[in-house]
């Protein structure tokens, strides 16, 4: 179980920092701007699920 939760952190940061990726990409070509506006959305969402993550695996330690 440990090893799931130790899994967890990188996976929240590598989406957050793949996601924060594309929608700059798509910015620098001069995408649509509606997707890069869905895209930094999605990033603000994943950033909160990245933060529940890393203070939900800090409680799992201290416990």
């Amino acid at each position: 179980m440990t090893s799931f939760v130790d899994l967890l952190v990188p996976i929240a940061v590598v989406a957050v920092a793949f996601v924060l990726l594309l929608g700059l990409i798509n910015m620098l070509r001069g995408g649509n701007a509606n997707r890069s506006q869905h895209l930094m959305r999605l990033r603000v969402l994943l950033q909160f699920v990245a933060i529940i993550v890393i203070m939900g695996v800090i409680w799992w330690r201290a416990a």
